[in-house]
């Protein structure tokens, strides 16, 4: 039996996907949406079924479907997964903490930038949710490969970006593993979890700041040189 085309916009998979565009039924239900063909592709690969998959034209009317999608171009699919079937925290050789920042956009490119490391990412209260439909697509994909942990979980040793700082240590050759933390581009990172075996570690720039996403690529960067050289 063919399955039936969605025509109706109160079709209880439409429904979920838009309910899943916010945070708190993100939390309570433990799910989220992906968007786009790549997306999908991603998790296939990394073996993650999906709960619901919903194709333009196959499944569902494809104006149905742009209208619960966030992308500015409509999808061609939108599947939604378990939060649970995520990568689970495990060992990487270097990592990103993150403490406090908010921006989904950023979250989503540090998840596609670690990725590209190998490494892990370890989030703090306040930060935005690595699942939101805006840090899902700036991923890439990565969301299905990047194991995701608590901020206060992260190993040592530490590197402590700081962005404001008024003398520049030199660039310490960061041999075996390593943590970066770093904070949003206004605040920073918050003096209070700075401990004292942490290395504090400035990026000497002509500006007054860097986008976190980018001091995050360039700390990335400079690890695997360092290690490149040993």
């Amino acid at each position: 039996m063919e399955p039936v085309l969605i025509t109706s916009r109160d079709n209880e998979k439409l429904k979920l996907v838009r309910k899943l565009h916010e945070r708190r039924w993100r939390d309570k239900l433990g799910l989220f949406f992906v968007e786009g063909e790549d997306a999908v592709e991603a998790a296939e690969l990394a073996a993650i079924e999906p709960v619901v998959v919903l194709r333009a034209g196959d499944d569902v009317e494809p104006s149905l479907l742009a209208g619960v999608s966030t992308a500015a171009h409509p999808p061609r699919v939108i599947a939604v997964y378990r939060r649970g079937d995520l990568p689970r925290p495990a060992p990487r050789p270097v990592r990103l903490a993150l403490w406090r920042v908010s921006d989904p956009g950023n979250i989503g490119t540090l998840v596609r930038t670690v990725d590209a490391f190998g490494g892990g990412l370890y989030l703090s209260d306040g930060c935005a949710d690595p699942t939101s439909p805006k840090a899902v697509r700036a991923s890439a994909g990565a969301i299905f490969r990047v194991p995701i942990g608590r901020f206060e979980d992260a190993p040592d040793p530490r590197y402590v970006l700081e962005a404001h700082a008024t003398m520049y240590p030199p660039i310490p050759r960061f041999a075996g593993e390593a943590t970066f933390v770093l904070g949003a581009e206004r605040s920073g990172v918050g003096h209070e979890i700075v401990r004292p075996r942490d290395r504090v570690w400035t990026i000497p720039i002509e500006s007054e700041s860097l986008n976190v996403a980018i001091a995050g690529a360039i700390a990335l960067w400079e690890w695997r040189r360092s290690n490149l050289a040993y």
